[in-house]
């Protein structure tokens, strides 16, 4: 290729000076002066500097780094005839292309480099040796970049990153892990390549795309992960804003910005504002302010400082004077008097803290000066003296240079000084002027935490670091996030309508749990109500669960009440209730009993077998007092009698109703002549019959109590809002066996006296008998579905009713008529009706 005139050097960061990044410089020569000024560091050394200018290009870098190779003014690496200034390490940054290309050269001689910006990985394996980071280990940022999102529940953020080796690697290693915690992205953007800074319009229109994608977006969060020159492009926003060509509104949002970036901008953004940056949050190797800096600051001017080439263009561009020599071509402007003060200008302009990156170049000139310290210290014990190391390692006079610095190479002893001085750097570890202590890890990273920093800014164009939080240098597997909500300053836009949020959509409330959302990612979801018998207590949750046994939900499905243990008492309505009728029939059934033994002298009581009677009375009386102890908290005593009484008692009465009805039919057949049937009529058949079917079912129920006895049980399920306190049957076969043996008593009374009820009205009681099983057979047949499908105490009281029904109705159909022709009738209680058949 044959280029017909000279290329352009007009590049972006040729024709501009970033004021900001001076400081660099001048953290540097602060740090230089500090260590000459100290005895006790390097009693016999001097250390100097030598600075360059790599332009952030690929090209500068290269060429910086042979020159310090080579005699100055001359480039021929390898070949330097000075022996008064030699070269025993180098500081290189902040951007990390600058460090690879740094590298590529640097490392071939062995020289300990610095790196006081990000690093790329590339860089660090291959060049292990003599490589050391005054940046942490990256996926520590990462790592508190998550945490940051997770302590205020950012999970719908934007990433803008650079174009550039790290930005893939943050892509590729960070958000993958991001995703895995619950974080979802609205977009990916890479930041432009932008190489001419002539061409505002092109720059405008490379960026536009992008823009209108991030304030289109409806998150409110989005990471900025770039070098610190990306700073310059993240300024540009509020003049593409501007432009007449993009019509969405900014609504402010919250940046995060990674530690690699820094306060920088270009000449045509001097006079922009900085609102955009206001409520930002970034991450910062950690700092603190050195004693002295800000007054060394104060102190410096442009013709006191002697041997600083940078300074008078700085001085130009940071204060817009002109020096008298550069006036030239130029038809208006101020003349510098190079007295003015760094603490009148903005912190746009020229911060007078002591920014990160700055303390980063702090702390790498004082490793190098405590690494040879510790090196001569350590050969000085070998018996040599620190003249004779420096008259053949450094010739009489030794100089450093730190950060893009000049260096020479004399002869392969000096690569042995070289690896020897790497060695001392690994290991070097020491505090501070502010008490903090400087060492490296295994992998050459300075072993630190980040400061969470929140930009405050001002209508001067000036700006603050508020320092809000920190993630300490600690294992990655530990929660090493600390921040001071209280203290942070949000965007004008959230102090509006309250503290930052950043969410696809609102969150789940507690009651409600998250649907996927067709099409979407999985931060996106619509919020569906719990199904019942469910709850959800936390926001955003993916399932709803059930309640503890002894829980139920609430009306709004996000709380578990205890439930409240219940059982049909004597104090509730329905126990009142059932007590009162128990007593009521009771009082009835001994008054028809008092009344029956009062005239059982009477016909009446006589023609019907007073003995079977008293029997039924008897039981009927039992009947309603046992139902008493289905009533009240259940114990296991009467656990065990409930069921085993009322069977064995109602087998009692209905044995001797089937017993009145046998006897109804001998009694007929025994008035026919010659009848045999006379034998048997007496007492005796009837109590033999009883007997023999309460013995029945007596041997049923202690086959019961043998087998699977009743006990007290609790029922957490049939009620959802209470605990039934409840007896257990134990066997349920054997409960519908007592069950069916009454039954099928009552179903042979019934249909024997259904089969006589047609007989003379003299012996007639078959047709009583006949109304009362029927209505004793049709409770019962009821009951057993009734009782299935009844839940909780309600079981009980359905028990209950069924007994004091059937034995009510025993008590109405069979002994009331006799009561009432004893009491209203009496006229009617003689033989001669009786014979009649008129009762």
């Amino acid at each position: 290729m044959h280029f017909h005139e000279k290329p352009s050097t007009d590049l972006f960061y040729d024709t501009e000076v970033v004021t900001q990044l001076y400081q660099h410089i001048l953290s540097l020569v602060f740090a230089v002066r500090e260590i000459n000024e100290n005895p006790q560091i390097l009693p016999n050394l001097t250390l100097g500097s030598h600075i360059y200018n790599s332009n952030f290009i690929a090209s500068g870098t290269y060429h910086a780094s042979m020159e310090v190779f080579s005699t100055q003014g001359k480039l021929i690496p390898n070949y330097k005839c000075e022996t008064e200034n030699n070269l025993v390490s180098v500081i290189g940054g902040p951007n990390s292309e600058v460090c690879i290309h740094m590298a590529a050269i640097l490392s071939i001689y062995k020289i300990p480099q610095f790196t006081y910006g990000s690093a790329s990985e590339m860089n660090r394996k291959t060049q292990a040796i003599s490589y050391h980071q005054m940046f942490p280990d990256v996926y520590r940022q990462y790592h508190g970049i998550l945490e940051l999102l997770l302590h205020f529940q950012w999970t719908w953020i934007g990433v803008i990153y650079d174009n550039d080796n790290n930005g893939e690697r943050f892509i590729q290693d960070a958000l993958p892990i991001f995703s895995q915690r619950g974080i979802c992205f609205d977009y990916i953007e890479r930041f432009p390549v932008i190489t001419s800074v002539t061409d505002i319009d092109k720059m405008v229109t490379e960026g536009m795309y992008m823009y209108e994608v991030i304030i289109g977006s409806i998150t409110n969060v989005s990471i900025i992960y770039g070098e610190i020159e990306s700073m310059v492009f993240v300024r540009l926003f509020p003049m593409i804003s501007k432009h007449e060509d993009v019509a969405i509104k900014e609504r402010g949002r919250v940046y995060i910005m990674t530690a690699q970036i820094d306060f920088t901008s270009f000449s045509f953004q001097k006079n922009e504002d900085i609102d955009l940056l206001h409520g930002a949050l970034s991450l910062a190797v950690h700092s603190k302010e050195v004693p002295r800096f800000t007054e060394f600051l104060q102190l410096t001017n442009a013709t006191y400082e002697k041997g600083d080439s940078f300074i008078q263009v700085f001085w130009e561009k940071a204060f817009g004077c002109f020096f008298s020599a550069s006036v030239v071509d130029r038809k208006e402007g101020l003349s510098c008097t190079g007295e003015e003060k760094l603490e009148n200008l903005p912190a746009s302009v020229f911060e007078m803290s002591m920014t990160s990156h700055s303390y980063n170049i702090y702390n790498a000139v004082y490793t190098v000066a405590y690494a040879l310290h510790n090196m001569l210290s350590f050969q000085s014990k070998k018996k040599k003296s620190v003249h004779e190391v420096t008259q053949s390692l450094l010739a009489q006079h030794l100089w450093k240079l730190i950060t893009a610095m000049r260096a020479s190479i004399a002869s392969h002893i000096n690569q042995g000084f070289s690896l020897r001085l790497n060695h001392f750097v690994k290991i070097i570890s020491f505090n501070n002027s502010v008490g903090e202590t400087v060492f490296f890890n295994q992998n050459g990273e300075m072993e630190t935490g980040f400061d969470i920093v929140n930009w405050v800014t001002f209508p001067n164009l000036s700006f603050l670091r508020v320092k809000v939080g920190d993630i300490q240098a600690l294992s990655l597997a530990e929660k090493t996030l600390t921040i001071s909500e209280e203290t942070i300053i949000w965007p004008k836009w959230f102090n509006e309508v309250g503290s930052p949020f950043s969410l696809c959509n609102d969150n789940c409330h507690p009651g409600y749990r998250k649907g996927e959302k067709e099409g979407k990612p999985f931060c996106c979801y619509d919020c569906l109500p719990c199904p019942g018998g469910k709850i959800s207590n936390q926001k955003d949750m993916d399932n709803c669960f059930h309640c503890p046994q002894d829980h139920y939900p609430n009306e709004e499905q996000n709380l578990c009440i205890l439930k409240y243990v219940t059982f049909l008492s004597y104090e509730e309505t329905l126990g009142i209730i059932f007590t009162s009728f128990i007593i009521s029939f009771s009082l009835i059934t001994l008054l028809m009993l008092w009344l029956f033994i009062k005239h059982n002298d009477t016909p009446i009581v006589k023609a019907n077998n007073e003995t079977l009677t008293y029997i039924l009375l008897v039981s009927l009386l039992l009947s309603f007092l046992c139902a008493l102890l289905f009533i009240g908290q259940p114990r296991q005593w009467t656990c065990l009698l409930r069921q085993v009484t009322f069977g064995i008692i109602f087998s009692m009465a209905v044995s001797s109703i089937l017993a009145k009805t046998i006897i109804v039919i001998l009694a007929f057949m025994a008035t026919k002549p010659g009848s045999r049937m006379r034998k048997w009529m007496g007492k005796r058949l009837g109590l033999s019959i009883v007997l023999s079917c309460s013995f029945i079912q007596t041997i049923i129920c202690i086959i019961w109590l043998s087998i699977s006895y009743p006990f007290v049980d609790v029922d957490m399920h049939s009620m959802p809002k209470e605990i039934v306190l409840m007896c257990n049957e134990g066997s349920t076969v054997m409960f519908y066996c007592v069950l069916g043996f009454m039954g099928f008593l009552a179903t042979i009374s019934f249909v024997v006296a259904f089969l006589v009820r047609k007989l003379p009205d003299t012996f007639n009681e078959a047709k009583f008998i006949t109304f009362s099983m029927l209505i004793f057979c049709t409770i019962w047949l009821s009951f057993v579905p009734t009782y299935l499908s009844t839940k909780g105490k309600y079981m009980v009281a359905v028990e209950i009713f069924s007994i004091l029904c059937s034995s009510g109705g025993l008590l109405a159909f069979i002994i009331f008529p006799k009561c009432y022709i004893i009491l209203v009738r009496p006229d009617l209680n003689n033989k001669e009706q009786l014979r009649k058949g008129r009762i």
